[in-house]
């Protein structure tokens, strides 16, 4: 049982820091935050994230990259770049590396009011550091295991990030059903998204890739977009040009 309920945690926390922080914050800017506030979002980052932390510079400008080449071939991550998910998903490592190094030139207009925090990034972002991550969780499967079969979570912990990434960048692009017609071929995979906190309403993002809210339909609750409210409300964040209902 504490096996399940701290991989249930781990998919929620995980996929809240890069949700709103990674792909909301630092590619779309939907909202503003002190540097205090960014920090702290960095620090939960690498919590949750343990081996799987990426620099949210760097992806900030993978997914605006992706936005601007939505399913061509200078897509940096779109499954019609790639025959399955596991050749995306080392695609979409190698691109981002390539980011993340400065081995390719990017254009100034991706480069905009990007989160920013050298000495933190190279702290998390290393092969140490992910190393004593797996150990981590290795160790805490050993100790909390109950059932040989509870293992089987411990490669889903240990790519956790990467692993949400890929599943809505491979599905959302592949299956689903559409509410905007669009030159590529985003999708919105579930009509209630209580797995992806919203993220699977792509289609929906695609269209209005500046809105906080991917809700479009009456069914479709975004629950990054009401956690975002509610830090609106509560005054860390600061929602921009947003409906905030």
């Amino acid at each position: 049982m504490i096996i399940l309920i701290f991989f249930v945690v781990h998919w929620y926390t995980s996929l809240f820091f890069q949700s709103v922080f990674h792909h909301r914050y630092a590619a779309h800017g939907m909202f503003t935050a002190s540097k205090f506030v960014e920090r702290l979002f960095y620090i939960g980052c690498y919590i949750t994230q343990g081996s799987t932390y990426i620099s949210a510079r760097a992806y900030g400008i993978l997914h605006r990259l992706h936005h601007a080449h939505t399913d061509t071939e200078e897509d940096p991550h779109s499954p019609f770049n790639s025959p399955n998910l596991l050749t995306m998903m080392w695609d979409t490592r190698n691109n981002y590396y390539s980011i993340y190094k400065g081995r390719i030139e990017v254009p100034q207009k991706y480069l905009k009011d990007l989160p920013d925090w050298k000495s933190f990034d190279k702290f998390a972002h290393n092969w140490i550091s992910r190393l004593t991550w797996v150990a981590a969780y290795t160790t805490f499967y050993i100790v909390f295991a109950t059932a040989w079969w509870q293992f089987l979570f411990l490669p889903l912990t240990m790519f956790m990030g990467s692993l949400q990434g890929a599943m809505v960048n491979w599905w959302a692009h592949r299956f689903g059903y559409v509410n905007f017609p669009q030159d590529n071929a985003s999708k919105n995979i579930i009509p209630f998204d209580f797995i992806f906190w919203g993220e699977s309403f792509h289609n929906n993002h695609h269209k209005f890739p500046g809105r906080p809210n991917n809700q479009y339909k009456w069914f479709e609750v975004d629950m990054g977009f009401q956690m975002m409210r509610f830090l609106h409300w509560l005054g860390i964040i600061k929602l921009k040009h947003a409906p905030v209902s």
